[in-house]
């Protein structure tokens, strides 16, 4: 037997759930005024890119130099997914719209509204794909080799450039730089794996799929400054973990969420050359920025950052990272490698063996800042995290629990750098050492 009222009372509950989920993800509400300006089909350019003769089109991109319509249409469901996700349903600005500003450097979010053009192409040294501009429009533009129009973690990343592109402000400022393939990359993978996306993924009847997440690097080389551009040996395609950390905010920091997209580039101080930490910094407040790198590091330990395939990744595969980031001195006391000292805004995770009553003692050398973290994760794999005070905790480790200890180098100041440069003072370490009761390290 129905209730007369049933459907009502569904409705009623189907609106709270939304409401719950909307603030447990803190996603923002797209700006009305995009949303309503603009039009259903993009108009076609053929400036960025030079165009071509040979094209189709979807409402919102255009390709060039397709070899197949199949494989076309296929890559443009990919993007105009992703194009739902972060534009209609996150309200990012457009990549249609241009970064050319008026004088004062304001954008105009009024039109016209371009289709982003994709070249189809047969190679590009040393790159599965990339992003382009034209000046003169201030619009961006892809080139995907042809072997990749398949591959939407390649195409969706140069979407996040072209993203990045059109909200300007970072564009020439040249201590943002490595900190574009990050967001790049978070892009890609919040597409593959979010649910945030789920609504564009399935609206052109995409799946969803693997992670992009790269622990070896991330937890393995959790040291490194937290975005570093250095050659060879840099993190900055692999760090982008830290803005799934801060737009789920499973810490419920008032500052942070959803919202700091597009606020990481509309609030960036223009022509600053300022670091994304300094935005972030701000955007952040009443929490200080190093406070959420500090658990970002500590709930890294164990990937709880609200990633549940990135997490399954960690608890295949955990035994395999490299945490040997401590000498023993005897006594249950250690001292960091001086290879793995934390650098700026970088840590170490040192997993403890043990269980009972817990002491743990850090102090730095020429007493420099740092935020430590206790991490125990329960048998019901819900995981409590412990600030050290005075750089001492005292805590109990119950049977069937396990423990990790965070060191972040969090100094009081951020400093500006380049990350394809690091100068001696990023790459200083956080020299310290640990003293341990009840556990060893």
């Amino acid at each position: 037997m129905v209730h007369k009222n049933s459907k009502t009372l569904i409705v009623q509950l189907f609106v709270i759930y939304s409401i719950f989920i909307s603030k447990a993800l803190s996603v923002p509400t797209p700006s009305k005024k995009l949303v309503e300006t603009a039009p259903a089909q993009f108009t076609p350019n053929a400036t960025p890119g030079g165009g071509g003769n040979k094209y189709l089109d979807s409402p919102h991109f255009r390709m060039y130099n397709y070899t197949s319509v199949t494989v076309a249409n296929s890559t443009f469901k990919s993007l105009e997914a992703a194009y739902t996700c972060f534009v209609e349903d996150l309200g990012w600005r457009s990549t249609g719209l241009s970064y050319n500003g008026d004088s004062k450097g304001n954008l105009n979010d009024a039109g016209p509204y371009y289709k982003l053009n994709v070249y189809n192409v047969g190679g590009i040294s040393g790159a599965a794909a990339n992003t382009g501009t034209e000046s003169a429009t201030g619009l961006a533009f892809l080139n995907i080799v042809t072997q990749y129009l398949n591959t939407p973690s390649i195409f969706v990343h140069e979407f996040g450039h072209a993203l990045t592109y059109c909200e300007k402000y970072w564009i020439d400022q040249v201590r943002t730089g490595a900190w574009w393939e990050t967001i790049a990359n978070f892009v890609a993978d919040t597409y593959l794996t979010s649910s945030v996306c789920a609504n564009g993924r399935a609206k052109y009847g995409q799946a969803e799929g693997d992670t992009l997440i790269d622990l070896n690097k991330v937890i393995g080389d959790s040291f490194q400054v937290m975005v570093d551009g250095t050659q060879n040996s840099g993190n900055y395609y692999q760090a982008w973990p830290f803005f799934t950390y801060l737009t789920n905010n499973p810490d419920n920091y008032a500052g942070l969420g959803w919202s700091i997209f597009p606020s990481v580039w509309t609030k960036y101080s223009r022509n600053s050359n300022e670091t994304p930490l300094h935005v972030l910094e701000r955007l952040a407040s009443p929490t200080r920025i190093q406070t959420a790198v500090g658990r970002y590091w500590a709930r890294m330990a164990y990937v709880d950052i609200g990633h549940k395939k990135a997490q399954a990744l960690f608890q295949k595969n955990r035994k395999n990272f490299n945490y040997a980031n401590l000498d023993s001195l005897g006594g249950g006391k250690y001292r960091v490698k001086a290879a793995r000292q934390p650098r700026y805004m970088g840590a170490n995770i040192i997993p403890l063996k043990g269980t009972g009553a817990v002491t743990a003692s850090v102090t730095a050398a020429s007493n420099s800042p740092f935020t430590a973290t206790l991490g125990i994760l329960a048998a019901n794999g819900v995981v409590r995290y412990l600030d050290f005070v005075n750089g001492t905790i005292q805590a109990s480790v119950a049977s069937g629990e396990e423990a990790t200890l965070v060191v972040a180098n969090t100094p009081n100041a951020l400093l500006l750098y380049d990350p394809f440069k690091l100068t001696a003072d990023l790459n200083k370490g956080l020299d310290y050492r640990l003293e341990l009761t009840g556990v060893t390290a």
